[in-house]
């Protein structure tokens, strides 16, 4: 099954050059090693990979640190070689690497139970996307007259008859801090850091960081906003009429140039709004805090400040629910859907998508805010604290 050793060599050395290994020193070195065994002809154990790479005697019975990097370091061979023959591949079940010649090499080491494990989870996939297909259509089909009644409620009366809807859901972007090792120890979410984009200029001016934090390519929504977009998806997709006329993006994703010529639904937090955040709150009564937890009347100098960043499961849960509407100076219109934390987005999604709130007060540009009590992430009542305008 193994060929020559300079075909061996070579394949090694592709894999070398094309980078597909990242930035992790861990995978590089474990790559190295293996290699150099292999071209040697040697066995390799656990305990070996484990002394030898990373320098430290192990609790094989405990300690599964060797085994995660083998099964990253053969997700990554895999996905650079995909299909493709000859291929470097690590057996399932061995610390050894082969060169496979043929699709009929390297399925030879790879244990035949693998494939039934591989088909349950596509069936369980399709049973959780039919499941899922369900409640999505239900959702968007079964309250028509629901439907009908909030997209010609003030707040929504018109929204998408124009211009095609792009709902944006705000996400958050987190690195890596390896606190001076070679892996990743923590992940860190920092206000001011949004993309790997902030994270190279910080490090360019902290040049003393280089190396200590790093990007993991990694992203995040809250679940309030989760939650939140299954409330509002099915009235978007009515007030879009067609699904091609219908686009979701996150807010890491977002685009001056998606702004132009659509109708915008934001939903999460006011600390993911990014983009959008100098459009909606120059026109809003409201400025942001010391923390994206707090806001400032600008007219009374009144401070709401949030409490579910530091509620605990089974007490009394404090949030703010935050709607605006404006229309920008090529009519596309906006509506944001924000909270400071989940039970206040979640609260924020139940108001928009009410009909009867919606004809009593109906937010504008300077915005509404709600004072949102409950538990856990569980909301139970919301009180008008500033009216819409």
């Amino acid at each position: 099954m193994e060929g020559p050793a300079h075909e061996l060599e070579a394949e090694v050395a592709r894999v070398r050059r094309s980078g597909v290994l990242g930035r992790s020193q861990g995978l590089a070195r474990l790559f190295d090693y293996l290699a150099d065994q292999a071209l040697a002809g040697r066995p390799v154990r656990e305990a070996d990979i484990a002394v030898e790479v990373f320098g430290r005697e192990v609790d094989l019975a405990g300690d599964a640190s060797v085994r995660v990097y083998v099964h990253r370091l053969r997700k990554k061979l895999e996905a650079f070689y995909g299909e493709r023959t000859p291929r470097l591949i690590l057996p399932l079940g061995e610390y050894r690497l082969v060169l496979a010649e043929d699709a009929a090499d390297a399925a030879e080491v790879r244990p035949r139970w693998r494939w039934r494990w591989i088909a349950a989870p596509a069936a369980l996939l399709l049973v959780l996307a039919t499941v899922l297909g369900a409640v999505w259509i239900a959702r968007a089909t079964a309250p028509d007259r629901a439907l009908a009644r909030i997209a010609a409620a003030p707040l929504w009366s018109g929204f998408g008859k124009h211009r095609p809807v792009l709902v944006v859901v705000g996400d958050y972007y987190i690195f890596g801090d390896t606190e001076g090792r070679d892996e990743p120890q923590r992940m860190i979410r920092a206000f001011d850091i949004n993309s790997p984009a902030d994270l190279d200029g910080f490090l360019m001016a902290r040049p003393e960081l280089q190396g200590r934090y790093v990007d993991l390519d990694t992203y995040y929504t809250p679940v309030g906003a989760t939650l939140a977009l299954r409330q509002v998806m099915p009235l978007a997709r009515r007030l879009a009429g067609d699904d091609a006329r219908l686009r979701l993006v996150t807010s890491s994703q977002l685009t001056p140039e998606m702004l132009k010529g659509s109708d915008v639904i934001y939903v999460g937090y006011l600390s993911a709004l990014r983009l959008l955040q100098g459009p909606v709150f120059e026109r809003s009564r409201f400025e942001v805090g010391e923390t994206y937890d707090e806001l400032v009347d600008r007219r009374t100098g009144e401070t709401y400040v949030s409490g579910a960043g530091t509620a605990h499961a089974g007490r009394p849960n404090l949030d703010y629910s935050y709607l605006a509407s404006f229309q920008a100076a090529g009519g596309e219109r906006f509506v944001i859907i924000a909270g400071a934390r989940d039970i206040g987005v979640v609260q924020a999604a139940e108001i928009a998508a009410d009909p009867d709130r919606l004809q009593v007060r109906t937010p504008g540009p300077q915005g509404s805010l709600y004072r949102v009590e409950g538990l856990g992430r569980t909301n139970l009542s919301a009180t008008p604290v500033i009216p819409g305008s």
